[in-house]
């Protein structure tokens, strides 16, 4: 069975989806974002290129942003392997705003080989004006989803097939 690649947005359609957004809010809640983003490209701030390097090696160690609902709100984990070896921090987040803003902390990181822990330690919050965010630009239904980070980047991640 193949896999259908997914069109994802330039920058110029990026900036304008953003600039929707910032006016009108991208009407996203919860049940929109949930699933496995997988990272495909990240422009640095400032740039109108996607950078080469930081998209093919973030795919290569499998960069992804999982998101599900809990009890207490959103749960997320941000992951990247490299081989059997992986890097996960997990934590909390919200939506914050119209637009909104998905603003997030890490509480934990844990690093694992071949699914077993090997390290699992506590992180400390950050400031509350400090805390990381995504200010979320879109999400086609296609299965790309776009954010601007706190660092001014932007990033476009694309939905893993369920299952």
């Amino acid at each position: 069975m193949s896999v259908q690649a997914i069109a994802t947005p330039s920058a110029e359609q990026l900036l304008t989806l953003e600039r929707q957004a910032r006016e009108q809010g991208t009407g996203l809640d919860a049940p929109a974002l949930q699933g496995c983003w997988q990272l495909e490209l990240v422009w640095p701030k400032g740039s109108r290129r996607p950078s080469a390097f930081s998209g093919w090696l973030l795919r290569g160690l499998s960069a992804r942003l999982e998101i599900s609902t809990d009890a207490e709100g959103l749960a997320l984990s941000n992951a990247v392997n490299l081989g059997p070896l992986e890097l996960r921090f997990r934590g909390v987040g919200q939506l914050l705003g119209r637009r909104p803003l998905l603003q997030f902390s890490f509480q934990q990181l844990q690093v694992s080989l071949d699914g077993r822990v090997l390290i699992q330690r506590e992180l400390p919050a950050p400031a509350p004006k400090r805390m990381p965010f995504f200010a979320l630009i879109a999400r086609d239904p296609s299965g790309w989803l776009a954010a601007r980070g706190r660092g001014g980047g932007l990033a476009v991640w694309t939905l893993a097939p369920a299952g």
